[in-house]
């Protein structure tokens, strides 16, 4: 059974352009704070409102999965804009990512937690790879279009304040280990841990 009853697809907004993703991922992370993110499968929709955030910043940054050039596996992070980039980390975690930036330059923002509005009894987003399993999303999903069904992003209601932290868990990532590119809404309490230091606040992009 759903959290709350979903939307119907006619009353969702409207969704994000292709667009809105052809612009670097440190610009595109904090604007997708507030979003909502949709899932359509097999007839059923669960959403989540995106609480936080990462930024991967192509070859240069050393955290993100394009650092060591195009592989079979980073194919579609260099592929256009507004396609989700989905993977799997540990043998468990589904991870999904939106990509960004014109085709051919490898930028993605990691989605790390949404506010669960239509999902699973007990299902939970807070965590990267929780809130995949709350809403359906899995590899199958790699390379699909964020502008339609059954995977898309809608507009939301703007963020009021947004924290700026570091990054989870790219202590290996020399110099972009301490980079401030993880983006929170700090009114959420669903996000995948609380910052214990912000770097800085600013509004939406």
């Amino acid at each position: 059974m759903p959290i709350t009853t979903p939307p119907s697809p006619s009353a969702l907004p409207p969704v994000l352009p292709a667009s809105f993703y052809g612009r670097p991922a440190d610009e595109v992370a904090p604007a997708l704070l507030g979003q909502l993110l949709v899932v359509r499968h097999d007839g059923e929709l669960r959403a989540g409102r995106i609480v936080e955030t990462e930024a991967y910043l192509g070859e240069a940054d050393l955290a993100c999965h394009a650092a060591r050039g195009r592989t079979r596996r980073t194919s579609t992070l260099y592929g256009p804009p507004g396609t989700a980039y989905v993977y799997l980390v540990y043998g468990m975690h589904e991870l999904f990512n939106a990509v960004c930036q014109p085709e051919g330059e490898p930028h993605a923002v990691l989605v790390r937690a949404v506010e669960l509005l239509a999902a699973p009894e007990g299902a939970r987003g807070d965590g990267p790879g929780r809130l995949t399993r709350a809403l359906g999303i899995s590899r199958a999903d790699d390379a699909r279009s964020l502008t339609r069904p059954p995977l898309s992003i809608h507009a939301g209601a703007p963020v009021a304040d947004v924290r700026v932290t570091r990054r989870v868990g790219v202590g290996y990532a020399g110099v972009w280990a301490d980079a401030p590119l993880r983006f929170l809404d700090s009114a959420s309490g669903a996000v995948s841990r609380p910052p214990a230091h912000a770097i800085g606040s600013g509004r939406r992009a």
